[in-house]
């Protein structure tokens, strides 16, 4: 992977994760706090999960040299958080700051090692774990969704998405 095909993997990311706002505003407010499959994650400990650890520390962590998630505050956090309207302004900051992340990672980072809490890796690969591990997660709360009495968006619906996160527009081809 190189920095062009990390800009490429980034704006398919920000459309995956519009995606994503929109399920977790599909999840009723009074069930972020609930345990909608028991034993896992609340809605809202599983979103601080994914904003916070998987997408903001994992980018934040490649752009510099380390990843340093601390999964053991989530819950606390979540809880400080309050509720949906305050949750989904928590995911909407840690894209942005993922986003700023990512566009200082050049060439170097991706092929430098990246240390973290389960090994040491090349910053690609990181890369390509944090956009697994996001889908993996984006498909858990949308079955939190349904299981909250909800319909989640359709996964590949980017048009759906706020502006921010649509697809751009293409600049027409030349003949």
């Amino acid at each position: 992977m190189n920095k062009t095909t990390l800009d490429q993997m980034w704006d398919q990311f920000r459309q995956k994760y519009g995606v994503y706002l929109r399920i977790l505003d599909a999840i009723p407010a009074d069930r972020y706090a609930s345990h909608p499959i028991s034993g896992m994650r609340t809605p809202a400990e599983l979103a601080v999960h994914v904003s916070g650890s998987v997408v903001r520390d994992f980018a934040q962590g490649v752009a510099k040299g380390q990843i340093t998630a601390d999964e053991s505050s989530e819950a606390k956090v979540a809880a400080e958080l309050g509720g949906k309207p305050a949750i989904l302004g928590y995911a909407g900051r840690c894209f942005e700051q993922a986003s700023q992340a990512m566009a200082r990672v050049g060439d170097t980072e991706l092929s430098g090692m990246v240390t973290t809490p389960w090994g040491t890796w090349p910053g690609w690969l990181a890369v390509q774990i944090l956009s697994d591990e996001f889908l993996h997660h984006r498909g858990q709360l949308a079955a939190y969704t349904r299981a909250c009495g909800a319909e989640p968006p359709f996964i590949w619906d980017f048009e759906g998405n706020a502006e921010e996160y649509r697809p751009k527009a293409q600049p027409a081809a030349h003949a």
